[in-house]
């Protein structure tokens, strides 16, 4: 089964950016690729997704700031974040979908955004 392994979270301030990576062990043709947060007020909200075709999906909250991107070779996914807010704070979480195939989930990295 594949696995997958998120890099790149961390501690920024406000305005500030980051990359995170979502690696998968085998390839990802076929797969859409994304990410979930969760704030630490519970709130689980879908932040972007790309299909194989580079279709992509924004939450409203991130468009214009956040770029969702995949290099289906290699494997990866990445999700560039700009001019993060303090409520961007949360535990991100990368996850790969297809029809009639189980979700797999990364181990989820944790984003904090301070002032």
């Amino acid at each position: 089964q594949v696995q997958l392994v998120e890099s790149g979270g961390g501690s920024v301030q406000v305005g500030g950016s980051l990359r995170l990576s979502c690696a998968a062990s085998g390839t990802i043709f076929g797969w859409t690729i994304g990410w979930y947060r969760q704030t630490p007020g519970n709130l689980r909200e879908l932040v972007a997704s790309i299909r194989t075709n580079g279709d992509t999906n924004y939450a409203d909250a991130v468009k214009g700031r956040f770029t969702i991107s995949r290099d289906s070779a290699k494997g990866t996914g990445y999700l560039q974040m700009n001019s993060l807010k303090a409520e961007d704070t949360a535990v991100y979480q990368c996850y790969l979908a297809s029809s009639g195939v189980q979700t797999v989930w990364g181990q989820g990295v944790q984003v904090s955004v301070s002032s």
